[in-house]
């Protein structure tokens, strides 16, 4: 098989990229990335000697770049590429809208030219908007953004979904709830609390630390999109979730037990405009027609996440002083 996976070195799609190439050594697999801020060439590291590996250093939202990662024509594209943190897109909405709408618009109509014959959008559960404290968010749940972020990629799925209903175009969507794991951005919650804690800073926590998100490992991510890559139905949606809700606040409190740290580290910040209280995700569909379910614990995924970051600290400790950019600066494009 011949993929293309865009925003493949960044955090789940490099770890999409790695686990594919792991079990399916024999294809042939592009990657397409812009290497943006939380793109990072070292996520891929290990794979250019893969004789089926190729990355191209382009930007999702250029046609011309676009029509170079589709030569030769590719079996199935599965689209990461996005600009996914909600508190910069609260400061720069233009950059959001235009990498993860106009991006998607522009890849689906190169891969509509190229007829590719199966296109996978990776999306989020916070299109939905946010839960009061029972329920779960089905397929069928109306979208109901609250950020520029989650309204950017409400709107990419339904650019999506109007390929499939006008063109006949071979797409499907996946929507996730909050992954955690190995080379993951320091940005994010969970990476944020692990590294500051091993260096016994201050652990921010937005508001009162109640805000309920539920959890999965990027293992378990990646092996529900290749399910539904391989079997899922085209133009349906499918949730995928790990059936672990926790609070922020428990969050802290677990990377900090593990750690063996003081839960004085735990510092209450103001918080975040339009910041969703609580999402849950039914993932009866893809269990029922696809055969998966989350495989990977949430205390044992944050106790191997944890021990990841203690092992790889001059991973984190580049992007944090920025010299990871040197080596994304060097690459030409078609490395």
């Amino acid at each position: 098989m011949r993929l293309l996976v865009t925003g493949g070195a960044g955090f789940i799609g490099s770890n999409f990229v790695r686990r594919w190439l792991g079990r399916h050594p024999d294809d042939a697999l592009v990657v397409l990335d812009k290497l943006t801020y939380a793109g990072n060439l070292e996520n891929l590291d290990g794979l250019s000697g893969h004789r089926g590996y190729r990355f191209v250093r382009g930007d999702v939202a250029e046609p011309a770049d676009v029509r170079q990662a589709l030569d030769p024509r590719p079996d199935l594209v599965v689209h990461f590429a996005a600009e996914s943190h909600v508190d910069r897109s609260i400061d720069s909405p233009r950059v959001f809208l235009h990498t993860n709408v106009i991006g998607t618009q522009t890849l689906l109509e190169g891969c509509r030219e190229a007829q590719v014959p199966r296109f996978v959008q990776v999306s989020t559960d916070e299109v939905y908007g946010t839960l009061g404290p029972t329920g779960a968010f089905r397929e069928t749940t109306p979208l109901a953004p609250n950020s520029p972020y989650s309204a950017s990629k409400a709107s990419a799925d339904l650019i999506v979904r109007s390929y499939v209903e006008t063109y006949g175009f071979p797409a499907l969507v996946t929507r996730c709830s909050n992954n955690y794991g190995p080379y993951q951005f320091p940005e994010k919650l969970i990476p944020l609390l692990v590294t500051r804690a091993i260096d016994d800073q201050k652990l921010p926590i937005y508001g009162d630390g109640l805000h309920v998100r539920d959890w999965l490992h990027v293992d378990d991510h990646c092996d529900a999109i290749e399910a539904v890559c391989r079997t899922g139905e085209i133009g349906q949606v499918y949730n995928i979730g790990g059936e672990c809700e926790r609070t922020n606040l428990q969050i802290a409190e677990a990377v900090l037990r593990l750690l063996g740290k003081s839960k004085e580290l735990i510092t209450f910040v103001k918080d975040r405009p339009g910041h969703d209280r609580r999402y849950a995700m039914d993932i009866t569909r893809i269990g029922a027609e696809l055969g998966w379910k989350p495989a990977r614990g949430f205390e044992e995924g944050l106790a191997s996440t944890i021990a990841w970051y203690r092992s790889n600290r001059g991973w984190w400790t580049r992007i944090q002083d920025g010299s990871y950019r040197e080596r994304n600066d060097r690459a030409d494009g078609g490395a």
